[in-house]
C-alpha cells in the first residue's frame, strides 16, 4: 500500500531529537512490511523540505500557509502515484488537511486524536472546543474521518460525547528499542525515586507536582525527584521549586534525547504525571516496560489502567497525589504489584500489535472504499 501520514512534526532527520518516538516506531513496522510511506509534516522546520527517515519521505511544509503547502504537496505526490489511505494526527492541522485531500480525492482517511480537539482549557489556551474556530476545525476532521482511533479508553469515551465512535487503539512500545525490564525492589533506607517526563508547560500542571512534592517533604517523605523535558514557561517551574524550597530534591535536567532518557527510567522507583490532559502518555507505556509504575492524574492510560496498574487522582488535586506517593512509599509490596500489572499492560499492546493492527484498518478500508481518483 501507498500510505500518507499528515503530523504537525515529531519526525525529525536525527531520528532522535524533536521527534515522537511511537510514530517512529509505527513508521519503521509499515516499511519494513512492504509498504511505501509519506509523511506530511506541517512544522517540523520552518522551511520547506524532504528527506528520508527510516524508508520513508517526509515531506516539511515549514513556511505558511502550512496546511495549504502539505495539501499541494499531498496532491502532488498522489499524482505521481496515487495513494491508498491517508492518516492524519491530531484534528486540528493534520486532520483538515488529511480530511481535505480524502474529499478530493475520495480516498479513505483514519483520524487519531489525542483527546485535545474535544477540550477547552480557556484559562490556558488550549483545547480544540475553545473557540468557535478550533470548533468548526475539529468538527471538520471528525467528520472528514471514516476511521476515528483514540489512544486511550479515557479519550474514547470522550469522544462518545460528541457522538464520534472512535477506536481504542495505543500506540505501543518497540520492545527491540526499549526492552522490558522486570521490576525491582527498593533497597531498603533509600529515598523514593520520582521521574517526572514531560517538557515544563501549563498542560502538564508542574504547579500541582511542586505542591505534591512540598507536601511529601512536609510530611517527611524521604525522596527525589528528576524532571526531563524542554523548558517553554522561560524557567518559571524552577523558580517556583526554589520558593517551595524544594531545590534540594529537585533536580531539573532539560531536554534529553529519546536514548538518553532510558538511564532515567531504570533508576526510577516512580513514574509521577500532574497533566491537565493527555491522550497517553507514552511514558506511562516506557515506565511500566521498564518496570516502573505510575501515579498521577486521571487521565489517558492512567485512568484506563487504574487502580489495579495505575494510582489515579483528580486533576489538580495535588494533596491526593502527595497521598498517593507517600503510600507507595510507605508500602513496597503494593508499588511491586502495581508495577507487574502495569507491565503487563503494556506489554499486550507493544509496537508490533500497533503496526499489525493499523495495516489490517488501512487494507480493510481500501477494499471497501470507492473508486479513487487521480
Amino acid at each position: 500500500m501507498k500510505i500518507a501520514f499528515v503530523l504537525p512534526g515529531g519526525v525529525d532527520r536525527s531520528g532522535d531529537k524533536r521527534v515522537i518516538p511511537c510514530l517512529l516506531w509505527l513508521i519503521e513496522r509499515l516499511v519494513a512490511g512492504g509498504d511505501e510511506l509519506h509523511i506530511f509534516a506541517l512544522n517540523q522546520e520552518p522551511r520547506p523540505a524532504r528527506w528520508p527517515l527510516l524508508g520513508a519521505t517526509v515531506h516539511n511544509a515549514g513556511a505558511r500557509p502550512r496546511q495549504l503547502r502539505a495539501f499541494s504537496d499531498l496532491v502532488a505526490e498522489h499524482r505521481k502515484a496515487p495513494f491508498d489511505v491517508v492518516h492524519g494526527f491530531w484534528a486540528t492541522g493534520p486532520g483538515v488537511v488529511s480530511a481535505a485531500f480524502a474529499k478530493l480525492t475520495g480516498l479513505p482517511a483514519v483520524l487519531t486524536v489525542p483527546g485535545s480537539e474535544l477540550t477547552a482549557l480557556p484559562e490556558i489556551g488550549y483545547g480544540g472546543q475553545r473557540s468557535w474556530f478550533w470548533r468548526l476545525w475539529t468538527h471538520f476532521a471528525l467528520a472528514g474521518a471514516d476511521r476515528v482511533i483514540a489512544e486511550s479508553n479515557w479519550v474514547a469515551q470522550r469522544a462518545a460525547g460528541f457522538g464520534v465512535t472512535a477506536t481504542h487503539l495505543p500506540y505501543g512500545v518497540a520492545l527491540d528499542r526499549w526492552p522490558p525490564l522486570a521490576p525491582r525492589r527498593r533497597e531498603p533506607g533509600k529515598p523514593l525515586r520520582l521521574l517526572h517526563p514531560a517538557s515544563l508547560n501549563l498542560v502538564k500542571d508542574q504547579e500541582t507536582l511542586l505542591l505534591a512534592m512540598r507536601a511529601l517533604k512536609n510530611r517527611r517523605v524521604a525522596f527525589t525527584l528528576d524532571c526531563i523535558g524542554g523548558d517553554t514557561l522561560g524557567g518559571a517551574v524552577q523558580r517556583r521549586c526554589a520558593e517551595l524550597g524544594l531545590n534540594d530534591v529537585v533536580t531539573f535536567h532539560g531536554m534529553q534525547t529519546h536514548a538518553g532518557q532510558r538511564g532515567f527510567f531504570e533508576a526510577a522507583d516512580l513514574l509521577v504525571i500532574s497533566s491537565l490532559h493527555e491522550g497517553g502518555p507514552l511514558v506511562v507505556q516506557e515506565a511500566a516496560v521498564a518496570g516502573v509504575p505510575t501515579a498521577g492524574t486521571a487521565v489517558g492510560h492512567i485512568a484506563d489502567w487504574a487502580p489495579e496498574a495505575a494510582r489515579a487522582v483528580a486533576v489538580g488535586d495535588h494533596a491526593a497525589l502527595a497521598d498517593a506517593i507517600a503510600g507507595l512509599a510507605g508500602d513496597e509490596d503494593a508499588r511491586l504489584r502495581l508495577a507487574h500489572a502495569a507491565q503487563k499492560a503494556a506489554l499486550a499492546v507493544d509496537a508490533d500489535l500497533t503496526a499489525r493492527t493499523l495495516r489490517a484498518l488501512y487494507d480493510d478500508l481500501r477494499r471497501s472504499a470507492p473508486r479513487r481518483t487521480r
